[in-house]
């Protein structure tokens, strides 16, 4: 098994699309947060801080393409031949996948908690105000984001095995974000919506973005998402005897 984690992460060092991918995260993070204070959010109240943590949640829309790419990416390019001809034994090599790129997902989740905490300081500092990180709500809201952006990642792996194209599985889960959770949450309520995996990721992350839907609690998004992301993994596993060409 550890051969395989090696060649993964050996193939991520190599390549420079996927670091690309993951700075964005960081990104996204600062300009939510910079979106928040300049909208107006008062810097005086500690439910505007907790808000700009909560950005971190966005962050793991970037992890759940990085997730897609290590399965659908490897389809796109050719490679995927050669990598189960090195490593016959399919499902160590999707194993390693969920393995590698949940590890990554966490590292990545961790850059966007300090990049919020960064921004955060920043703009309060520049606002006259000083952040304060009770440990209560700001360390859990923060440690969900960064469990978010695992568990988003292995789903992306999961998304990936399933759809083999990698435009078609990237459009596929952004129109499932953007429009399904969306019209779902119009259509049956919040009382279904919330059970939906975005949503879901929003209540771990206590992101709370998307408008009309009441979210599960905290440990409630993180049971639900936790339940996904092992509904995928299964998935890929499955996935495997199908042909390769």
């Amino acid at each position: 098994m550890l051969p395989v984690i090696r060649a993964e992460f050996r193939k991520l060092t190599t390549i420079r699309a996927p670091w690309l991918l993951l700075a964005a995260g960081p990104l996204i993070v600062v300009a939510g947060v910079s979106g928040l204070v300049v909208s107006g959010g008062n810097v005086h109240d500690p439910a505007t801080q907790r808000a700009a943590f909560a950005h971190v949640g966005l962050a793991a829309i970037v992890t759940l393409i990085f997730g897609i790419t290590a399965v659908a990416g490897e389809y796109r390019h050719g490679t995927v031949t050669d990598t189960y001809l090195s490593f016959p034994a399919r499902s160590r090599v999707v194993t390693a996948k969920l393995a590698v790129y949940g590890l990554v997902g966490a590292a990545a989740g961790l850059v966007s908690c300090l990049a919020a905490i960064a921004a955060t300081a920043a703009w309060w500092a520049a606002k006259g105000a000083s952040v304060h990180l009770p440990p209560a709500s700001t360390w859990r809201t923060l440690a969900g984001g960064m469990a978010a952006s695992i568990a988003l990642a292995a789903i992306g792996v999961g998304v990936g095995a399933l759809i083999r194209n990698l435009a078609g599985a990237i459009a596929a889960a952004l129109a499932w974000i953007a429009l399904i959770e969306g019209i779902a949450g119009q259509l049956a309520g919040a009382g279904l919506a919330r059970w939906l995996p975005y949503s879901a990721s929003e209540a771990l992350s206590q992101a709370d973005l998307t408008p009309g839907v009441r979210l599960l609690p905290q440990w409630g998004g993180g049971l639900v998402l936790l339940g996904y992301a092992a509904v995928f993994a299964a998935a890929a596993l499955i996935t495997l005897k199908r042909d390769v060409t």
